[in-house]
């Protein structure tokens, strides 16, 4: 009895053992996110926040990388949070929200309608920076049913070692040094950029034979409304400042006809981009496709009145525990700014050196 007890105890042992060694593989083979392309990181920093915004921001990268939420609170007392990811389809939209809506209730959830333009995803890199961060849930397994491209498996998504298998040969400092723990990148989903490439020329935008949205990502907006609706949510539809993609009259009217007639607010930043103060010589990064740094602040500062007149957002500066959190979050984006201000002047002098010599 006492040997096959002895038995036992081993088996398990050994079990326990080679899970171990299993789940730290996996960790360290699995990408970090810490290098070039920080964007896997987004949708796992929000579970590391006290949930307790006031607005929710959901969609692709007009979303993470055109609205700074610490100008936000520091000129209007408004808590947000950005959950947004590079290429979010509306589908992935629709299940972040849901993810998030266990954890608070948001006053008001603006949303990027330029995920519109595409149902389904070109590149498995975009649907795993999305989905690998989310907590397990319902959300995530919905998710990522409805947004897989033909060739992912969702068993590789339970098991990420099943799909990162070999990436031993690829492995860097950094899988080491953020095997714990990988940091923060965002500042409450914003991603950071002080460098200025001003705007050029873009190819002219090509005559479509249908400009019509695929029906799946009027079925998700459709869930969105209604999720917002069933929470008492007010819905924002929202097209940041860009120049290229081309943002199509024929898209804008239908956006624009969606939310007259269900009692939305559509803000297109591209109507007037003069009256948000945007300069596309000095407010973007990319030459005209994102906005940096100065440019998410302009777009923060012309939001911020028109969220405020959304039931249940309001200006929160005077409550001392949040006040406190957000005064921490706003010294680090300072520092980052200055950080980057410093490397990107550095850069710029060394560049023009090197173009004179």
């Amino acid at each position: 009895m006492k040997r096959k007890k002895s038995n036992a105890l081993f088996v398990l042992l050994a079990a326990a053992i080679s899970l171990l060694v299993l789940w730290a593989v996996q960790r360290l083979l699995v990408p970090k996110y810490m290098g070039m392309v920080v964007e896997g990181n987004l949708t796992g920093e929000y579970y590391k926040e006290v949930p307790d915004h006031d607005v929710l921001i959901l969609g692709n990268c007009e979303a993470y990388e055109n609205i700074s939420p610490a100008v936000l609170w520091r000129e209007f007392g408004i808590s947000s949070y950005i959950r947004g990811n590079a290429n979010q389809l509306m589908a992935q939209s629709y299940y972040l929200l849901e993810d998030a809506l266990k954890y608070e209730v948001p006053g008001a959830v603006v949303l990027s309608v330029s995920s519109m333009t595409n149902f389904s995803q070109d590149n498995e890199s975009y649907n795993r920076m999305t989905l690998d961060g989310m907590r397990w849930s319902p959300s995530k397994w919905k998710a990522i049913q409805a947004t897989k491209m033909e060739d992912e498996h969702v068993i590789e998504y339970i098991f990420p070692l099943l799909r990162f298998h070999s990436r031993w040969k690829e492995l860097e400092k950094e899988d080491f040094t953020y095997f714990w723990d990988r940091g923060t990148v965002s500042h409450n989903g914003y991603y950071m950029r002080a460098d200025i490439r001003p705007a050029g020329e873009f190819p002219a935008a090509r005559r479509r034979s249908d400009y019509s949205f695929d029906p799946r990502c009027w079925d998700y907006l459709e869930k969105i409304r209604l999720l917002c609706e069933e929470k008492g949510i007010s819905l924002i539809l929202m097209k940041a400042p860009a120049l290229y993609p081309a943002w199509y009259d024929q898209w804008d009217q239908q956006i624009a006809r969606y939310a007259a007639d269900h009692g939305l607010t559509y803000i297109n930043c591209m109507k007037d981009p003069e009256a948000i103060g945007i300069d596309f010589s000095h407010d973007t990064y990319d030459g005209g496709i994102h906005m940096n740094v100065y440019g998410a602040e302009k777009v923060a500062r012309f939001l911020g009145p028109e969220l405020l007149k959304v039931p249940g957002v309001s200006d929160r500066r005077q409550e001392e525990a949040l006040a406190v959190r957000w005064e921490e979050k706003c010294r680090v984006y300072d520092e980052k700014k200055a950080e980057q201000e410093e490397e990107f002047s550095r850069l710029g002098y060394l560049e023009q050196f090197y173009q004179g010599q």
